[in-house]
């Protein structure tokens, strides 16, 4: 029973700063794997955020987000972050947390467990 929280998101100005939590139980040898964010806005399919290797040593980022948003994780706390910095209006969306089945991943097809979401806003 692999579970996944995120929390963290809120209504913010464009232009202010959010970090993104995801909590993940169940899963043994936590840092053999994979972690990523993707994240949905209305009325578009899911995209890919931001993915970190099981040891942390790799991240990427898509290239939307890339130089604002920053992904990390402990794996002493089972726990991966998203600090988003500079956030606009079209960053608006819900924010996904995702567990991936190999080491490092940004395909949606190697991530089998998924969080609730977490609704970020961000006003002009």
């Amino acid at each position: 029973q692999v579970q996944l929280v995120e929390s963290g998101g809120r209504l913010v100005q464009a232009g202010e700063s959010l970090r993104l939590v995801c909590a993940v139980s169940g899963r043994s040898s936590f840092s053999n794997f994979g972690m990523g964010w993707f994240r949905q806005a209305p009325g578009k399919e899911r995209e890919f955020v931001a993915a970190i290797s099981g040891s942390g040593g790799a991240t990427g980022y898509a290239e939307s987000v890339k130089g604002r948003f920053f992904c990390s994780r402990d794996n002493t706390q089972n726990t991966v972050f998203l600090q988003m910095n500079s956030l606009k209006p079209e960053d608006t969306a819900v924010y996904y947390c995702a567990l991936s089945d190999i080491y490092y991943s940004k395909q949606p097809s190697h991530f089998p467990s998924w969080g609730q979401g977490t609704q970020v806003t961000v006003s002009s």
